[in-house]
């Protein structure tokens, strides 16, 4: 008996072509994990043996860079792979993100890249761009420009380049990404998405106040029965997937408010739903309900200030601030920052002009 889930199941429920999220909003982790419970029949066998059987999709070097990085476990516990599976065991895998159906294709690109090893690479990718090739989006993405930077991206078993991505962040989101070079570096960076052990922090612009100066926000996240291109929260856990965010006020603006937002969870939007739902919604986003005056009146001098301030930023104020992780091969903890993008900056300076 086998269970399957990869982080579009968790964040994005495995949108096809025709009802995606709208254009480059993809999941944020990716990595698929299989949870496998061996027959009451099962004969022992070797743990490599018996995955290799039961993913014939997936090849042995994947299972093996798998097993090395302690993302295989038999019933809760790291296993090798001489492992002989017994009857009942209960196995889970966390495996990158799978090989596409589709050629990425190679195309020369400005890539503003923070930190590049043998293993890994960090780009600081600006908003308007595109993550990962799909509908509607099959060129000018930042993975095109990845392949045309490194020509021995890892690859599938025909052959097919991958774009070595362990998560995403939405086409109007600014700020890093990490990189896995090598099918290993993927494996490992993929354990840590899966554990939650990376550090991730957003720096977010909202409508409004939080009464609390910190917080933690829980609720589950699907897709919306009412609007397939957004995603919304289930507090009381009946639809969707489990869903963390904490944040803290860094500065008060009177309407509007810098928040620091870490993610515990990675979920399709999370940070942009789990702040509409409590009533602030990301300055500028129009999927949310952030591209029009939330708090303060709709008229007069202010009505103009807060329209002009919308105009300078028509996205939404969101910057993938820092990451965290442990480094696939020297095991150092490393931690990455980048600076707010011009307009975040101009747009901080409006509304603190305004609230003097």
């Amino acid at each position: 008996m086998e269970e399957n889930h990869t982080p579009q199941d968790e964040d994005d429920q495995v949108p096809s072509t025709a009802d995606a999220l709208e254009e480059g909003d993809e999941g944020d982790e990716l990595y698929e994990h299989h949870r496998i419970r061996a027959d009451k029949g099962q004969e022992l066998l070797r743990l490599d043996k018996f995955l290799l059987n039961r993913l014939p999709s997936t090849s042995r070097t994947r299972i093996q860079n798998a097993i090395r990085a302690e993302a295989v476990q038999v019933n809760d516990r790291p296993a090798k792979s001489n492992y002989r599976v017994k009857p009942l065991d209960v196995i889970t895998i966390t495996l990158p993100e799978p090989p596409r159906e589709f050629k990425v294709v190679p195309e020369p690109m400005a890539l503003d890249i923070r930190f590049e090893d043998s293993e890994l690479l960090l780009v600081n990718k600006p908003a308007g761009l595109v993550v990962h090739p799909a509908f509607g989006n099959w060129n000018g993405t930042l993975v095109n420009g990845l392949a045309y930077h490194l020509n021995n991206l890892p690859t599938g078993r025909n052959g097919e380049i991958r774009p070595g991505l362990v998560h995403r962040i939405d086409k109007d989101t600014s700020g890093l990404l990490v990189v896995g070079k090598t099918e290993w570096a993927m494996t490992h960076l993929s354990q840590q998405f899966f554990h939650h052990t990376i550090e991730r922090t957003y720096l977010a612009l909202v409508w409004g106040v939080p009464k609390e100066t910190s917080g933690t926000i829980r609720g589950h996240i699907g897709r919306s029965v009412k609007d397939r291109k957004i995603q919304a929260v289930y507090p009381d856990g009946e639809q969707g997937k489990h869903a963390v965010t904490h944040y803290q006020v860094l500065r008060s603006f009177g309407k509007v408010a810098l928040l620091k937002c870490n993610l515990e969870t990675g979920r399709t939007h999370q940070i942009r739903a789990h702040m509409k739902h409590i009533g602030h919604p990301l300055f500028g986003d129009a999927t949310y309900g952030g591209d029009k005056i939330v708090y303060g009146q709709r008229t007069g001098a202010y009505k103009s200030f807060a329209e002009s301030a919308l105009a300078m930023m028509p996205r939404q104020a969101l910057h993938a601030k820092s990451l965290g992780f442990v480094h696939p091969t020297t095991h150092e903890r490393l931690h990455f920052e980048v600076e707010l993008p011009a307009d975040f900056e101009a747009l901080l300076a409006k509304w603190e002009q305004y609230a003097e």
